[in-house]
């Protein structure tokens, strides 16, 4: 199971499993990961877990989230990262990692971002590459400004959508490709997508705020 190890100056003073689909973390005690420190906001974060994935969320804190030393709103964990609320690091072990992709310097950072669907500029973990990979696939635009574009699925994670009004999360996973929601209404060929990663097929149609694109997998 995904793991949270908070510490603070080098020093481990509490695991956390994540074994619930919201876990809360602030300063307030019916958090369920308490740090009593000023520095952090009653309600300060909570962490979703949706199927294998796990996105964390700040909750409009006073001094703001931080992973890998970027600030964020919401965004999907992978494996190593280091989550900062105020002088606090807390290591996100996904429990499912083999290694080899844990170094801060094995990271890579996001291609810029083009309308109507703008990528996560956090950092992500490169796909590993041959053992029985799975074949690559993109995204293609069907309406917009963006009409016509495709956007490559690199990543371990890509984040596609509008920030503020629906952003869902594409993963790929050994066997095949995941989608998500993680802020407003994104639908699967017509469907509303619930809380649950669904499985991604080669010509599936996802709308997210008013725009249409679609899965094309090699």
């Amino acid at each position: 199971m995904p793991k949270m190890i908070v510490s603070i100056d080098g020093v481990v003073i509490k695991e956390v499993t994540l074994a619930k689909d919201r876990t809360t973390l602030g300063r307030r005690p019916y958090n369920d990961i308490v740090i009593d420190n000023l520095a952090i906001s009653g309600e300060h974060a909570v962490l979703h877990m949706i199927g294998g994935d796990v996105y964390l969320e700040d909750l409009n804190s006073t001094n703001g989230t931080y992973v890998n030393s970027c600030a964020i709103k919401k965004q999907a964990l992978e494996n190593n990262d280091i989550v900062e609320v105020g002088k606090y690091k807390i290591r996100y072990l996904s429990g499912s990692e083999p290694g080899g992709y844990s170094s801060a310097a094995a990271r890579v950072s996001a291609p810029p971002p083009f309308a109507p669907i703008p990528l996560s500029s956090s950092p992500t973990i490169p796909a590993p590459l041959g053992g029985g990979g799975v074949a690559q696939a993109a995204i293609r635009v069907l309406s917009g400004a963006g009409a016509g574009r495709e956007l490559s699925l690199e990543k371990v994670v890509t984040t596609i959508g509008k920030p503020g009004v629906a952003v869902a999360a594409v993963t790929r996973r050994l066997h095949g490709y995941v989608v998500a929601p993680i802020d407003g209404g994104t639908t699967l060929n017509g469907e509303l997508l619930g809380n649950e990663a669904v499985a991604l097929q080669d010509g599936d149609v996802l709308e997210l705020g008013g725009t249409r694109m679609q899965f094309v997998h090699a």
